[in-house]
């Protein structure tokens, strides 16, 4: 098929890769119309494309290069990180992606693409060519941040049983960036029941230094429920932690 190997190179493109691909843009819309017709090639969303394979007809890209491709600042974040790197209980039918860039949201075979705004481009690594996912010690503090929105507790408490090794000093680089109190709460807090993480005591001391003096709620709803109030970390946690703590990670805590 003409142009298919061109294409092929790309992977993921726009009308203006098919414009310089095909030679110009009238002729490009007649392609990319036939093409996507023919099944070689899959259309995403508004001016965004994908080559498809000859044998399955299915679309070549995964969700994480899709999702990368989308713009140039946009990247995999939160639980869809935890996916890639193989350390999630579940796999959701949403990919998140955050992004400079502001994009609509759209959906794709069977997925719905999220859009996280941030204006944060740290800690943000290339893997390979099509995808940019945050690193695991990023992916663990953005989880740890906004876990309420994007799983739960009980699904955090089970992908940090999955981690294995940090690097402990980009971890507190990390939080030194977000600047969040309530972030160096949880971090310490938390992070002290996964011994596979491997973390010194010196990590903990530096996150008690910079929790503030406001008691919080782990999460919201809490306030609405019995805590248990940790004084060290000047937290309210579920009064059934330790509980799911071992269902859900396995940790006797």
């Amino acid at each position: 098929m003409k142009y298919y190997d061109d294409f092929l190179k790309l992977i993921l493109f726009s009308k203006k890769h098919a414009n310089e691909i095909v030679g110009n843009s009238n002729a490009a819309k007649v392609y990319l119309r036939n093409a996507v017709n023919a099944g070689s090639i899959a259309k995403i969303k508004h001016d965004y494309y994908a080559v498809k394979s000859l044998d399955t007809k299915q679309a070549i890209p995964n969700r994480y290069a899709i999702g990368s491709q989308i713009n140039t600042t946009a990247f995999i974040s939160h639980h869809t990180a935890f996916e890639f790197y193989g350390m999630s209980n579940q796999v959701f039918n949403e990919v998140f992606v955050s992004s400079e860039k502001k994009f609509r949201e759209f959906s794709f075979d069977g997925l719905e693409y999220r859009y996280l705004p941030t204006k944060d481009s740290f800690g943000v690594q290339a893997p390979s060519k099509l995808i940019r996912v945050t690193d695991i010690e990023r992916t663990i503090l953005d989880n740890l941040k906004d876990f309420s929105k994007y799983g739960g507790l009980e699904e955090l408490l089970s992908c940090l049983s999955m981690v294995t090794i940090v690097e402990e000093n980009k971890l507190l680089s990390y939080l030194d960036k977000y600047d969040n109190q309530f972030l160096f709460q949880k971090a310490g807090f938390l992070l002290a029941f996964f011994n596979g993480i491997k973390l010194r005591p010196d990590f903990f001391k530096a996150c008690k230094l910079r929790i503030g003096k406001s008691r919080r709620y782990l999460y919201e709803e809490l306030r609405f429920e019995s805590p248990k109030y940790i004084s060290d970390w000047q937290l309210y946690v579920p009064a059934d932690l330790s509980s799911r703590l071992e269902e859900g990670a396995g940790i006797n805590a």
